[in-house]
């Protein structure tokens, strides 16, 4: 599965019926329910990569991944956009485009 698999199927989840989908259950609370499971996910990914647990982070990275595409449909934000928003940073320095913000 690739990533724009998972993203496709996290959309298609958007008209699905809560009870029948974890991804529509979310989908359903609104963009902000969403955020913050990804911030929820995002903190156990941090706990993992800390205690230096590679089996964790991998587990808790796949976490993180799945709810920023969730937390990206809820506000129609495609995953084509970020692609073109890294396209663009990508002839940047990290430096300069971190300065440029």
């Amino acid at each position: 599965m690739t990533l724009n698999d998972l993203f496709e199927t996290i959309q298609s989840r958007k008209t699905a019926d809560p009870s029948s989908s974890w991804t529509a259950q979310l989908l359903s609370k609104g963009p902000e329910k969403c955020a913050q499971k990804f911030g929820e996910e995002a903190i156990e990914a941090i706990i993992e990569a800390v205690k230096g647990d590679k089996a964790g982070l991998t587990s808790e990275a796949a976490d993180v991944i799945y709810h920023l595409m969730v937390m990206l449909a809820s506000l129609d934000v495609s995953l084509d956009d970020v692609v073109d928003e890294l396209a663009k940073r990508q002839a940047k320095s990290g430096i300069a485009e971190k300065a440029s913000r």
